[in-house]
This record gives C-alpha cells, structure tokens and sequence, in this order.
C-alpha cells in the first residue's frame, strides 16, 4: 500500500459525497477460473451457504420495508437504535432506502407512486444466503423475496442483478415494484460486488444478515480478503476479491434464479417442483444490472423467457463497442477541459468552482501533447473535437459533466483496474487504496461508522467516509498522474497492460439465441454509459447473429434516474424506469401471446 502519510487526504464537498452514493450505485490480470462468457454454459447450480430466512408482515413488508413512499422520499435515513450494533431488521429497511434512493426519481412531483410505479405494501418472505460461481475465490449473494400472494396459476420468477456494483437489494426499484404487487417472486444477486467491505485495521466484516463482525469470531462473512500482515484500510469486494467479477455476471444472474426456483419449491412445497419449463423466468436489469442479464442471456440451455436490458454496460466485438474502462478513462483525462467548450451544462457541478481545476487540465494536457491551443479555450476545443471523433456525442458530454465533477470517472477507473488485473489488498496497478478520512488524513474507523456500511455503501467508494487515495500526486492537477496510469494500462503495452486488457475480454457478452425475446432500453442522452458505446453495439451485434432484440431509445434520458432531485436535472431529464417497466409489461404480454414490440423512439 502507498504511505499513508503521501496520498492526497482532500475531501469531497457534502453535495459531491451525496453524488457519489448515488451514482456509483448504477452504476474487472490475466483471467483465472471461469471460461470465456460465450462458451456452452454447464450447470452452473451450487450449494447455498447460511441461508437465513425471515418474515416481513405487519408493518413491514418485501418492497418498502415498511416505510412506504413517504419513508422512501425521507432525506433522513432510518435510524438505527444503537450506532454502534444496528440489528439485522434495521440494517435491512436502511438498505431498502439507500436501494431505492440511488435509482429512482422519488421528489415529491417527479410522479413515482403516483404517476408511475409502485409502492404498495407485499407482505412476504426472504430467503438470503451465499453462492459461488465455480473457480470464484469468493462467493456472491443471492436473495428471494416471495410474495405470500405468489400466483401459483401463473407461476412467475423475474431475477434482478444489481446495478453498478451495489449491494444486494440495489435492484429492488428496478423489478419488485412491476413483480411483487402481481404476485411473481424476485431473486437478486450482487454479482460478486456489493457492500460487503472489509475493514483492515480491525479485521472485521458483514455477516449474510448484514451486521459487522470480526474475522475470527464468524465464519459467514461475505468477504474476507487476502491480506499482508499490518494492512490497513478498506478493503472491498468488487477491487480485492482476486476474482473478476464482471466475467461472471451472466453466471451470478443464473444462479441467482436457480436459487429463486429452489426457494419456491421450499416455500411451496405442495407445488413442487419448480423447473424452467414449468416457471416464466424474465431477467431484468440496468446498468451493471443491465449488462448482466445480456451476459445472461448468452449463456446455453434455453432457462430464461426474457430478458430486459435498461442502459447496459455492455460489451460486444466490433460494431463501434468500447469497454467501459476504455471510455471511463479517456473521460476522466479529457472531459475536464472538452466542458469548457460547452456552455449551458446541468448543475451541479458548479462551474466556477470547477473551473480552475478544469482549466490547469487544459494545460497539463497540452503539455503532454494530447490536445492543441496556447490558451484555454482552443485547448477546451481541441479536447472536445477529441472526444467528438471518438464517438462522444453532444447529449452524452453534457450529461457527462456530472461524473466530471464529482471526479466519478475516476473511483470507476480505479476499482475496475483493481478488478481487471485480480489486484489483492496492497497491490493495485497504480498504487491506489482506500481508506477513511478525517480532517488529519486517513485514519481507522469508528464501530459506528462501519456498522453503517453494508446498508448504506453503494459499493464503490468514495462515501460513507472513505476515500480514494492515490500516492501520485502532483501539486497543479492533483489527479492527473493517477489518470495517466490508469489510462496506461489501457494504451500501454506492458505486463499489466496486457493482463488488464485480458480481463476486459473476459467481459465480452455472447448472442442470444434466436428464439428468446430481448428487450433493451437506453436514454439517448446516457453520459456514463453512452448508448454508441454498450447499447447499440450490442443490439447490431444480436441482429447480426439472428437474435429477436428490440431497441427502445428513449429521448431527455441520462443515466441517474436518482439525480432528478436535483431542480436543473429534474428540468432537463425524464426518469427511465417508466419505460423499463413498460418494457416489462411488452414481455410479459408477448409471452402471452402478443406481437413482440418492436424499436421506438420514445
């Protein structure tokens, strides 16, 4: 690890923070373990370990934990009674809140519950506990929610992977407000990701019902990482596992409805069994979530009846796909400058407040050749005409002055070379490791702090206290040394180069079959996953393969549906989970027996 007496310990303003915690929700070395996506997929069913079950009727219930729309849109997390030892039950309604408030539009006149969605109370069961993907050092969660009005006439599983790397309720507002209130059951999984960090400095962890608990005192803990004597820090699942997830994500989505067929069978147990041919099984997912259930869909052996793809990190060969490391670290270097060549960006960021450090960017790439001018405005061109030619559009650089400005680029960049490479604790490719962060620099953290982890991490850091911290820090451009490295390992042509690229090709989602219905829907005006760039590749590639894949492009969309809280985002944007749960409802409907919808422009 980098000395913790030479990183930068500079903190994000409060607003930067709470963008973080949002937007890393929706939100990886040479490959060992799995084979590649797009082989013949075997069984791929394993043992679930501490399975634990409870009840959640009376006041509380599967889809709000009892909070109902007006818990959801509180600013005020739910309070846990003692800091310091939450219980499981409070853990799980902080989590709830923290799920729903990273993904949907829940202000008070953006509609949801009213407009669209829904927040009804579904009493019923969940059924949480551990799988693991064959070669995986390290196992992902898997949960079921069974609603007790689960229609056995119509038996029906929809399996929802979180959306960027959270925790495993981070998909409840994309599938449970379509799925629970018509009586279908939902399974999740984490993807190998989630909020499962693991504090160094104590040696403690979160256990299958979310409470902290040290290493040697516990043996179900999510996550317990590989680590030199006397580290110290954070260490969490998606950047130390040594596994890469992502290569598994189709694998996690399908084991995670293995167990929701098991589950069923156990909770039904008059109506077992409960098999593929027998259960509609429809994939829903965005982001993350939604490049997972198209990996999942390339997988061999006819289980699913549909899928539903909504702005999906997704990666195809040819047809202009580039990996999401590729774009996210070529943003993070030259967006910074491209923006002050536009005017008119959402807000925040602030400009003025960004602007110097915008402008020093400027500078520092042109000294290193990478654009042209002798001033900052020829400079903010050239690296928008850059960006332009790479395939950045108007609408995703606009919307991309978000991620610009809370420095998200860079957390993603960072944890995914951790990912890619199979980087243990103390060992990422460009000296980078987390910690949490006081007003003198890093520092252990409280039993009060890290108790609040598991529900409230989006599963990336920056937040919650923790900080990226990078070892390279130049004086002018604090950042710009760590991006280069990063960016490095995807231009260079070195060792770790090479085995980060490997990692990237693990990723490659394979084509569906023919047959099974694949639905995708994108905002055309996505700044972290750029449609050009995941989306359309992919649906180009499918069709070319002969797969049944309609494409909804849906205008005044960017990716967070979260941030139309904000009132200049709310302004300019629409939210995207009203057309992802139409798109649920065309599915639904052409299983039935309807024509498959075809593309629109919404």
């Amino acid at each position: 690890m980098p000395s913790r007496t030479s990183v930068s310990t500079t903190r994000l303003p409060a607003l930067a923070t709470l963008a973080v915690a949002i937007a890393l929700a929706g939100c990886a070395s040479a490959p060992v373990g799995p084979a590649a996506q797009g082989t013949a997929a075997p069984a791929v069913a394993s043992s679930h370990a501490h399975e634990r079950v409870s009840v959640h009727r009376d006041g509380d219930d599967l889809l709000t934990a009892g909070l109902g729309l007006a818990g959801l849109q509180s600013m005020q997390a739910p309070a846990f009674a003692d800091p310091e030892a939450p219980t499981a039950s409070e853990l799980r309604r902080r989590a709830i809140w923290a799920a729903w408030r990273g993904i949907a539009d829940l202000s008070p006149v953006g509609g949801y519950g009213t407009s669209y969605g829904s927040v009804e109370a579904v009493p019923g069961r969940e059924f949480s506990a551990y799988a693991a993907v064959p070669g995986a050092t390290h196992p992902h969660r898997v949960l079921v929610q069974v609603p007790d009005a689960f229609d056995a006439e119509r038996r029906c599983l929809v399996v929802a992977p979180a959306s960027g790397s959270r925790g495993i309720h981070g998909a409840i507002a994309v599938a449970a407000p379509w799925a629970l209130p018509r009586g279908c059951a939902v399974a999740y999984t984490d993807k190998g990701a989630g909020s499962d960090y693991f504090d160094l400095d104590a040696g403690v962890g979160f256990r299958v019902d979310g409470t902290a608990a040290a290493a040697d005192a516990a043996d179900d803990l999510a996550f317990v990482p590989e680590a030199p004597a006397g580290a110290t820090g954070i260490a969490f699942k998606h950047a130390h596992s040594g596994d890469n997830p992502e290569a598994d994500w189709g694998r996690h989505v399908r084991q995670a409805a293995e167990y929701g067929l098991d589950v069923l069978a156990r909770a039904f147990p008059d109506q077992a069994p409960f098999h593929w041919d027998d259960t509609r099984v429809i994939a829903v997912g965005i982001s993350n979530g939604g490049g997972a259930v198209l990996q999942a869909a390339g997988l061999e052996g006819g289980w699913l009846d549909a899928v539903v793809a909504g702005e999906p990190n997704v990666l195809v060969d040819g047809h202009g796909s580039r990996a999401l490391y590729d774009y996210t670290t070529e943003a993070a270097l030259v967006m910074p400058c491209a923006l002050l060549d536009m005017e008119g960006l959402p807000q925040p960021p602030a400009l003025d407040q960004v602007r110097p450090s915008w402008e020093q960017r400027c500078a520092s790439l042109a000294e290193a050749g990478v654009v042209e001018g002798d001033d900052t405005a020829s400079r903010a061109r050239s690296a928008r005409e850059l960006l332009s030619s790479a395939g950045w559009t108007e609408e995703a650089l606009r919307a991309g002055a978000l991620s610009t400005g809370f420095d998200l680029w860079r957390a993603v960049a960072a944890t995914y070379a951790s990912a890619y490479t199979g980087a243990g604790v103390g060992e990422h490719p460009c000296g980078m490791s987390w910690a949490v962060v006081g007003e003198g620099g890093p520092r252990p953290a409280t039993a009060a702090e890290r108790a609040a982890w598991w529900s409230d991490a989006s599963g990336i850091p920056p937040g919650n206290g923790i900080m990226l911290l990078d070892a390279s820090v130049m004086a002018l451009d604090p950042g710009l040394g760590g991006l280069q490295c990063l960016r490095a390992l995807w231009t260079g042509d070195d060792a770790r180069g090479e085995a980060l690229r490997a990692g990237v090709a693990e990723t490659k989602a394979a084509m569906p079959d023919a047959g099974l219905p694949v639905l995708v829907v994108h905002g055309t005006d996505d700044g972290l996953i750029p449609m050009a760039f995941s989306s359309k590749p992919y649906v180009d590639a499918a069709r070319a393969a002969g797969g049944t894949v309609s494409y909804w492009q849906v205008g005044d969309v960017q990716h967070f549906d979260g941030f139309l809280v904000l009132p200049d985002y709310a302004a300019r944007y629409k939210p995207l989970l009203p057309h992802l749960y139409e798109a649920l409802e065309q599915v639904d409907r052409h299983l039935d027996g309807a024509a498959f919808p075809g593309d629109a422009r919404l």
